[in-house]
């Protein structure tokens, strides 16, 4: 698949959620890169903010399967990848097989499930199988995790571990919209006389897989990839971070990178487009320095804050 196909079809795409989501364009398409880099997303946000609408909109553009996971204190790795269940008729024991087979699963409050459940859903996450009772299964292609978390309740709740939280692809969050956008969702509901509302399926699977391939044929000149990996490393050397980007943050970077190029219609990667991504791809791996975190300044201005003075490669 050309490169302009691709462009054009994120833009229908990306036409076809607007119908449904109101005035969150950027974090729909940064949403769709991460769909296009075949990576997976953490959205944190506050409840009523449109994330499962979003996934669930997005889902259906694609032509994806979408099956939604409300995560819980009580929930149990099985109920995630499956287990085996006796057929009485039949004397043999069947899979059973759980909600994680699916293009496009969203995990609900993913914070709220124990260690052991989190870890089942991210073990699938970074290998694309899982195993039960000793046998391993091939996970549908796509397949993308978009996990949400509150940031508001911390009772009963399991924190994912940094270095879990490490293999999403970018961590986004949505905001509450302006004035003008909150009248325009009254009035398109009014309109729609439902709270169920259609959208076309723009792609199938098989599209989708060709867009992936054909992000991965983006070209990078040498001078950007030492771009991205100067605004990483200046993550690690930072004084007021304690942990920096790993070399999977810089990977995921430049994935990120490309797809937003294939997205503008371009065969290739200039720094504007790392820059656009940057924060969302990297903030969340940064781990601050206590006396920084506790007076409440954010990964996401210290990564700005590397962005700006890192010189941009001569000739763009």
């Amino acid at each position: 698949m050309k490169i302009e196909e691709v462009s054009l079809k994120c833009k229908r795409i990306l036409e076809e959620v607007g119908k449904v989501i109101v005035g969150k364009e950027e974090v729909v398409e940064k949403l769709l890169l991460a769909v296009l880099s075949d990576g997976h997303v953490l959205i944190e946000d506050y409840p009523g903010l449109a994330k499962t609408l979003m996934a669930k909109t997005l889902a259906k553009t694609l032509g994806c399967e979408f099956r939604r996971v409300q995560f819980t204190p009580d929930l149990l790795p099985a109920d995630i990848t499956g287990t085996y269940v006796f057929n009485q008729k039949t004397m043999e024991f069947e899979l059973r097989k759980g909600p994680v087979f699916t293009n496009i699963l969203l995990a609900d409050e993913i914070n709220r499930a124990p260690p052991k459940t989190q870890s089942a859903l991210l073990e699938a996450m970074q290998e694309k199988q899982v195993t039960i009772d000793g046998t391993t299964y091939r996970l549908k292609k796509p397949f993308i995790v978009i996990a949400t978390q509150n940031p508001i309740e911390y009772e009963g709740v399991y924190p994912l571990p940094e270095a879990q939280i490490d293999r999403f692809l970018m961590k986004l969050r949505i905001g509450f919209p302006e004035r003008g956008e909150e009248i325009e969702i009254l009035k398109r509901r009014l309109a729609w006389k439902s709270d169920v509302i259609e959208v076309d399926e723009v792609v199938d699977t098989d599209t989708l897989i060709e867009m992936q391939k054909a992000v991965e044929e983006v070209y990078v000149d040498d001078k950007v990839l030492e771009y991205i990996v100067d605004i990483t490393r200046a993550t690690r050397e930072h004084p007021r971070v304690e942990l920096g980007v790993s070399p999977r943050g810089t990977v995921f970077l430049m994935k990120l990178s490309r797809a937003k190029a294939a997205l503008e219609g371009r065969d290739y990667v200039i720094p504007d487009d790392v820059k656009y991504v940057a924060v969302e791809a990297l903030a969340h791996r940064l781990i601050l320095k206590t006396e920084l975190w506790i007076k409440g300044v954010k990964a996401e201005q210290v990564v700005k804050e590397i962005i700006g003075k890192i010189p941009v490669p001569k000739g763009y």
